[in-house]
């Protein structure tokens, strides 16, 4: 009887934090390895110069880009062919820039994607081939070598009166089409400490990435070092399993805290509102007087029969004045979610440019609580 009676206690406590637990709204949880990065481990950019060839009468006019032809005649004499004194026209090799991201801890032989783009009068780069190009780094230095059929998403075509282009022609990637020559050196082993690095620096989220850290691991590994930053000791027992270590912190759940944001792109009307946007109690009216003046012009000729009278134009003009008079004033209250918001600005009818001037004019007000930016 008496365990029974355990039994059933359990049961009800059992059901009874779950119904509390649903009275509390759920909060998204991301892994730390989604929010930072740790410093030092990231990606290095290269930039190089070569030459495309192999293309349809669409490169560069060598009368005109003096690179293209000075590259060309370079090329070919490394080749063992002299044409410094002949004219050449030729019209189907482009001088091009060509750019990649070498990741971190790319080792010799590794391949990497190579962006393409046209730096002459090219019109397009559909079926050329890249060169042997070297990839540089910020120091000068050779990383990679890229070479490959360029691949074109966009084309262009024109007749004697028209022409039709998509996407863009003179941009292509070659996939895999660099191989790396030269390492950025990072020794992971002998390292004691690291920094974790906030993609969006907040006190909060650093401060509960500190807590998980130290949570996870039982010890006070972890620091704050200010609202971007995070220093990680290694403990001396993982010192010998760095990766493992690494890859068990950037797995740890934490629930970054958002910011009350509310970003306006003008020029294309798009509206972006963060979760945590609050709103003091208001009312809000929205309405345009819209005048609309249709000019008609009319001919007025003379009878056929009529002696007298000559053709002319009689102009005719329709006025409509629109007030909107259907429009009412809505009361927004306090606290309100951003769903609320939403709802609320939808049911008086507002569009997105006319949503744009109603947040200025509550932002204004003082009545919006949330960070405005306009772009």
């Amino acid at each position: 009887m008496r365990n029974r009676l355990l039994s059933t206690i359990l049961v009800f406590l059992t059901v009874l934090g779950l119904s509390l637990s649903g009275l509390h709204p759920a909060f998204a949880q991301s892994r730390i390895k989604d929010i930072a990065q740790f410093e030092g481990v990231r990606e290095n950019q290269l930039v190089g110069y070569g030459l495309v060839v192999g293309l349809d009468g669409t490169g560069d006019t060598l009368q005109n880009s003096a690179f293209t032809r000075q590259s060309l005649i370079a090329m070919l004499e490394r080749l063992g062919v002299n044409t410094r004194n002949s004219n050449l026209k030729t019209d189907n090799v482009a001088a091009v820039m060509v750019t990649a991201n070498l990741p971190p801890f790319a080792r010799h032989g590794t391949r990497i994607d190579v962006t393409v783009s046209a730096l002459g009068d090219a019109t397009s780069l559909q079926g050329g081939t890249l060169l042997a190009t070297p990839l540089l780094g910020a120091n000068g230095e050779v990383y990679a070598v890229g070479q490959g059929p360029v691949a074109v998403g966009g084309f262009s075509a024109q007749g004697d009166a028209a022409s039709v282009t998509k996407g863009v022609p003179t941009s292509g990637r070659i996939t895999n089409g660099a191989i790396v020559e030269n390492e950025v050196n990072f020794d992971f082993a002998s390292l004691h400490s690291l920094r974790l690095a906030l993609n969006h620096p907040d006190m909060t989220t650093a401060r509960r990435i500190t807590r998980a850290i130290n949570t996870s691991f039982n010890l006070p590994v972890a620091r704050t070092l200010d609202p971007g930053t995070v220093n990680i000791t290694v403990p001396a027992d993982r010192q010998a399993d760095m990766v493992g270590f690494l890859a068990d912190v950037e797995q740890l759940m934490v629930q970054p805290d958002d910011l009350a944001n509310v970003v306006i792109n003008e020029e294309t009307g798009v509206i972006v509102m963060g979760s945590s946007v609050r709103l003091s109690t208001v009312a809000i009216a929205q309405g345009n007087l819209t005048i609309r003046i249709t000019e008609t012009p009319q001919v007025s000729q003379p009878n056929p029969l009529a002696q007298q009278g000559q053709t002319v134009v009689v102009p005719r003009t329709d006025i409509q004045v629109d007030e909107e008079d259907g429009n009412k004033m809505a009361v927004v209250k306090e606290g309100v979610t951003l769903q609320e918001l939403v709802d609320g600005l939808n049911a008086l009818g507002v569009g997105p440019r006319d949503m744009i001037s109603i947040l200025q004019a509550l932002k204004a007000a003082g009545a919006l609580h949330a960070n405005v930016e306009v772009m």
